[in-house]
C-alpha cells in the first residue's frame, strides 16, 4: 500500500498525505509547501509516508 501512495504523493502530494495521516498540520504544511513549490512539497509527502 505505501507504493500506491507513494506514486500519488509525486503525482499529487497532498492527496499522498491525507490518505496516510488525514487532514491534519502534516496534510496543511504539505498544501503549503506544494503551493511554493511542487518539488518540496513531494519531497515532504515522500518524508510523511516513509516515516510511520
Amino acid at each position: 500500500m505505501d507504493v500506491i501512495r507513494i506514486i500519488l504523493a509525486i503525482l499529487l502530494p497532498p492527496l499522498g498525505v491525507f490518505l496516510q495521516v488525514g487532514i491534519g498540520l502534516q496534510f496543511w504544511l504539505n498544501i503549503l509547501l506544494t503551493l511554493l513549490g511542487y518539488i518540496p512539497g513531494i519531497i515532504h509527502a515522500v518524508w510523511v509516508i516513509l516515516r510511520k
